[in-house]
């Protein structure tokens, strides 16, 4: 799929269509971030590449046809367009490496639960306490570790691995939901999605593009940590609009779409529009918050909330248009 940034930007806005259902997400879904990229954007794809094939993630031929398919380095550029190469870099190679480890960890999740464990638990005890790989995935993040320890303060790399563990602990949460053969509630399917979202580790990285580091009652003001869940939250269950015809075929559970569905027993293009409220609501809390706490930032403060509105406007832009998702530009909008 080849769409021009001229294309991206003219997403329609507010208009009723009866056509696909990105025509319908298009039409309902508050979007006040213009799209925007990153002029380094051809650089980090040449990088993940690169940087993936140096520890021998697309080996396999079907993880090389998923990262094509996800163009991880367009969603870094989109989420942080004014980035330095450096740090887009870093953001473009987690992102690639995070596709790569949470579908593997589904597949094995839902397969193999026994190996489960031991492939998460490498991950907490690389983050945790620097302990040497067992696998080449674990290699990867122990290098995704090392570039943000050498980028980062020491409190900003020790932010981004909490972070990661979270995400970590989070998968072995989705994979109890998913051998489950009971329901899954619309909140628990809200609480697991939060945690395995992926958007909160690279908030240190937004922290470690400013000019300094953010002070700790800046950084932990209550008003800014909700900016921080809202934007995670909100840039997490975008993509869910979009990737909800390919989940839905494939069997997931923890997608905001799919579980407005099951609750209601309703059509996907209703339930998406149960999940598309939720998301704007969740939008225009953050942009009021943000007006509300704006005056009291420091220029560092406001750049590292603008790197958080990146995500939700970012994640919007790539997955309307990512091949990833095509599936939703050929499904009707009509129940």
């Amino acid at each position: 799929m080849s769409t021009t940034h001229e294309e991206l930007a003219s997403a329609p806005q507010g208009v009723t269509t009866s056509g696909s259902l990105r025509d319908l997400i298009d039409a309902h879904l508050y979007m006040p971030f213009p799209f925007q990229t990153n002029r380094h954007a051809a650089e980090a794809a040449t990088g993940v590449d690169t940087w993936l094939r140096a520890w021998g993630l697309t080996d396999d031929p079907a993880v090389a046809a998923m990262i094509t398919a996800t163009r991880p380095a367009r969603l870094a550029a989109y989420n942080s367009p004014s980035m330095d190469a450096d740090i887009l870099q870093i953001v473009a190679n987690q992102i690639a490496y995070q596709f790569i480890f949470d579908d593997w960890a589904e597949e094995v999740g839902r397969n193999w639960p026994g190996r489960l464990l031991p492939m998460l638990t490498e991950s907490v005890e690389i983050l945790r306490d620097c302990r040497p790989p067992r696998t080449p995935l674990g290699a990867a993040l122990a290098d995704l570790h090392r570039q943000v320890r050498e980028r980062c303060t020491p409190a900003q790399a020790a932010r981004w691995a909490w972070n990661s563990r979270e995400y970590v602990h989070g998968l072995l949460y989705e994979a109890v939901a998913q051998a489950d053969s009971a329901p899954l509630r619309i909140g628990l399917c809200k609480s697991i999605r939060s945690l395995i979202a992926g958007v909160e580790p690279f908030h240190p990285l937004c922290e470690a593009a400013q000019p300094h580091e953010l002070a700790a009652e800046e950084l932990h003001h209550p008003v800014m940590r909700r900016l921080g869940r809202l934007s995670a939250d909100a840039a997490v269950w975008i993509p869910d609009l979009f990737s909800a015809v390919k989940e839905q075929r494939a069997g997931g559970l923890i997608n905001l779409a799919l579980a407005h569905q099951r609750a209601q027993r309703c059509s996907l293009p209703m339930a998406a529009m149960l999940a598309i409220q939720l998301i704007n609501s969740t939008i225009r809390e953050f942009e009021a918050l943000y007006d509300e706490i704006k005056p009291e930032l420091s220029p560092a403060g406001i750049g590292y909330v603008d790197g958080m509105a990146g995500w939700i406007r970012g994640c919007y832009f790539w997955s309307r248009t990512v091949p990833r998702y095509s599936d939703t530009a050929e499904a009707s909008a009509i129940p």
